[in-house]
């Protein structure tokens, strides 16, 4: 498991005639040139890349955690007609591959005047559009006491003010849960930037990593794993500082508290 990441870290410092001529993983001679062409060696830095990724996956997580704690504590705190029916009817868009959403999606954006712009990635999160996230945060919201909220409603407490003051609080591990499984996703996330972006100044590390490799041309192999072992560290980063928060989550989702 560990060879191809230390593979991938020795091509991209040591010499390029050696990257797909060696098997070893101790180059010959170190370089950092590599890094330097990776980072300046197109038309746009990709410095701008690390940022458009950045600005996506930090809006994501912001509005998958909000949007989908606020179904969430529908779902399993309220009670309204069609409950039920709504929430399995959301189960089962679980089911549905993203490839069948894909060209709706995309008139639908269109239409709208959205394509090449951040919108397409970013407002769907804002909307509960994640069913996974939804489902999750349900069944750790399920394990919270009730008394909570009826000792909460008898001091006059509305229901946003359960959800924001009681809730939200409570659930730190499940929510920590959702912010990590989101931003790693949608910082790797390849295929929505691809259809969506279509101006360098707005691609993502992803997109930006593609450009490295041109099959009708030149490829530049060691500047793609320059930059891809720093592509790697804000996800490997993130992931180390919330990893208690994820394990927790992950252990007390679905069980009674």
């Amino acid at each position: 498991m560990l060879y191809p990441l230390l593979w991938m870290l020795s091509a991209s410092v040591r010499p390029e005639n050696e990257i797909f001529t060696s098997a070893s993983i101790i180059p010959s001679s170190l370089s950092i040139d590599a890094y330097i062409r990776g980072w300046n060696g197109l038309k746009v830095s990709f410095g701008t890349f690390f940022f458009n990724s950045l600005t996506i996956s930090i809006l994501s997580v912001i509005g998958n955690v909000l949007s989908c704690s606020m179904a969430a504590f529908a779902f399993s705190r309220l009670e309204f007609r069609g409950r039920k029916i709504c929430f399995a009817l959301m189960l089962i868009t679980l089911m549905l591959p993203y490839q069948v959403t894909l060209i709706p999606q995309y008139v639908l954006f269109r239409s709208l005047g959205w394509v090449n712009t951040i919108l397409p990635l970013v407002v769907p999160k804002f909307l509960a559009a994640d069913a996974f996230f939804i489902f999750l945060m349900v069944q750790f919201f399920r394990g919270l006491p009730k008394e909570l909220d009826e000792a909460a409603m008898m001091d006059g407490c509305s229901a946003w003010r359960i959800y924001w003051r009681i809730m939200l609080p409570l659930s730190t591990p499940v929510l920590a849960t959702a912010a990590i499984f989101t931003f790693i996703w949608t910082w790797d996330d390849f295929l929505g930037p691809l259809i969506y972006l279509s101006d360098m100044r707005q691609y993502t590390v992803m997109l930006g990593l593609r450009t490295f490799t041109d099959s009708s041309g030149v490829s530049d192999f060691g500047s793609l794993f320059a930059m891809s072992v720093l592509t790697l560290v804000p996800v490997f980063l993130f992931f180390l500082v919330f990893q208690r928060l994820l394990i927790e989550g992950i252990a007390t989702t679905g069980m009674k508290r």
